[in-house]
């Protein structure tokens, strides 16, 4: 058996080692700020190519280094990177990941299969790339992408990509009902839907979640791998 003094001694080497964890529990929220996403930008983690953007129409951008649509460039997150069902009991999509202990590095392009345990969706399954980087809230937090979810911190990106985000709901936590839906753009809609269909509604709910390899379906969407998977 290890001391307190042995384990704490064990946690900080594994963390020196760059080792890091790959389960625990965590908690989630949800966003769309239509941002360039941080793994969009080069050199963030060692991965196949970043994470794909897309111009203000959704056409995807080749050049990594176009600024974000939120910082006075081109470059937003794609209407691709809307969650979807898979079955009723399994669904992908994205994440700004924020994990205790970890790093960007470690997390960019990485997925998590999240098994939600509170709320209605409980017992359901998501799995997520991480495609962005969240607040530090001091354990693990997955804030999932998802239309009309609230554009949060950054309310200027929607409305530069699609020119008004009237209707789209509250800054933070976005539209209340299905029908609200309707009132985002036609690209946006099935992703924001989903959040009443799938996903029950459910706001922010905990999760168990493990470090798994990414499927093909999300590589497909997001464009990025990281090397050895």
């Amino acid at each position: 058996m290890f001391s307190k003094t042995q384990a704490f001694a064990l946690v900080a080497a594994l963390a020196a080692t760059g080792v890091q964890a790959q389960s625990g529990t965590g908690v989630t929220t949800r966003y769309w700020d239509c941002c360039k996403t941080s793994c969009a930008w080069s050199g963030k983690a060692s991965v196949s190519n970043p994470v794909k953007t897309c111009d203000k129409s959704n056409n995807p951008l080749s050049d990594a280094s176009i600024k974000s649509g939120c910082d006075g460039g081109t470059a937003y997150a794609c209407a691709s990177n809307s969650p979807w069902a898979v079955n009723d009991q399994l669904a992908y999509g994205f994440a700004a990941v924020n994990l205790a202990g970890s790093t960007e590095s470690a997390w960019c392009c990485s997925c998590y299969q999240l098994t939600f345990t509170s709320g209605p969706v409980a017992g359901k399954t998501m799995i997520v790339q991480a495609t962005n980087t969240g607040g530090d809230v001091g354990g693990s937090q997955f804030d999932i992408m998802i239309p009309g979810g609230g554009v949060g911190a950054f309310p200027q990106g929607c409305i530069n990509q699609y020119g008004s985000t009237s209707g789209w709901g509250q800054q933070y936590g976005g539209v209340s009902s299905r029908d609200m839906c309707s009132s985002l753009p036609s690209a946006l809609q099935a992703g924001c839907q989903f959040r009443f269909d799938w996903y029950k509604g459910a706001d922010n709910p905990n999760v168990q979640w493990q470090k798994v390899t990414c499927p093909a379906a999300i590589v497909n969407v997001s464009g990025c791998l990281r090397n050895g998977e």
